[in-house]
């Protein structure tokens, strides 16, 4: 009876050892929770971790033939998406020192037209390889190179014509002959008319294409050069007769000189600067005299 009432107490004192090591052992857990709770609040939100971009940027190969053979010249690599035909020449022209980048064809299919310089290289590839047809263009000249010697020239050979050098004229006729005014006012107006183009072609006109074939100058100076012989071994000839109505004659056709250069120097202002609209056209103002007839050289889009 002892033994069993001994048995019970001993059970009764187990279970409340244990009752007593589980609320100690919860009340451990909410005091550990909630100082994890305060550690976390404390540390503020939780932030995700930086995405690391990877930044792939397209590269092109482009493969230049002979339009001619057709033979391999050269593989201009690593061409970004935004180059431009006039990058490729750049490149072209460091892989081939004999072609410069001016004087360089470049042809999307033979017998094509020639890539502008502006056009870039994602608008016209259709893969990573981009197979362009190289065709040489000959020597070049700058446009400005081109001006400027077709105009130079016909004031400096007016100018042999009218001093009367040897060998243009008979020296004892020159030494006789008496000249009219008109000589010299027809020189000076000629002066002025070149003149005035040489420094609108250096600070007025702007030239969109930078150069053009050496022929082109040998035609153009041809023109100018040979028209300006004819008219001023005429005039500065010493048998050269005076206009048929005088003076009157002289005048109008100087005043009539005087308008004319006066208005095609505004219409060249003009002409370089344009107004834009908002569409990004440009709109050319009418001014005084614009809509008059005029002789124009009109060039194509290599001017």
């Amino acid at each position: 009876m002892f033994k069993r009432h001994k048995s019970l107490a001993s059970e009764r004192k187990r279970e409340i050892f244990s009752r007593g090591v589980t609320r100690s052992m919860l009340k451990n857990d909410l005091r550990n929770f909630h100082c994890l709770s305060q550690l976390v609040l404390s540390a503020g939100p939780l932030k995700s971790a930086p995405v690391v971009k990877h930044s792939k940027s397209a590269h092109f190969e482009i493969e230049i033939l002979d339009a001619q053979t057709r033979k391999q010249i050269c593989i201009v690599d690593k061409v970004v998406q935004t180059s431009t035909i006039h990058d490729v020449k750049q490149k072209f022209h460091k892989a081939c020192p004999k072609w410069y980048p001016s004087r360089v064809g470049l042809q999307l299919e033979r017998g094509g037209p020639f890539l502008k310089d502006y056009i870039t290289i994602q608008s016209i590839a259709a893969s990573s390889i981009v197979t362009l047809y190289f065709t040489d263009l000959g020597q070049q000249v700058s446009w400005t190179t081109v001006f400027l010697a077709e105009y130079t020239g016909p004031l400096l050979i007016y100018l042999l014509f009218y001093l009367r050098i040897p060998y243009i004229y008979d020296m004892k006729e020159s030494s006789r002959r008496f000249r009219h005014p008109v000589v010299h006012l027809a020189c000076f107006c000629h002066c002025i008319h070149y003149i005035r183009y040489l420094l609108e072609t250096l600070f007025v006109h702007k030239v969109s294409a930078g150069h053009t074939p050496l022929k082109n100058l040998i035609k153009g100076c041809a023109f100018y050069w040979g028209f300006t012989s004819w008219i001023a071994y005429y005039i500065n000839h010493p048998q050269y007769t005076p206009p048929s109505f005088g003076n009157r004659q002289v005048t109008v056709s100087a005043i009539n000189f005087l308008i004319c250069e006066a208005g095609n120097h505004f219409i060249n202002v003009i002409l370089a600067h344009p107004n834009h609209t908002e569409t990004g056209k440009s709109v050319v103002k009418n001014s005084l005299g614009f809509n008059l007839p005029e002789k124009i050289f009109i060039y194509d889009s290599e001017r």
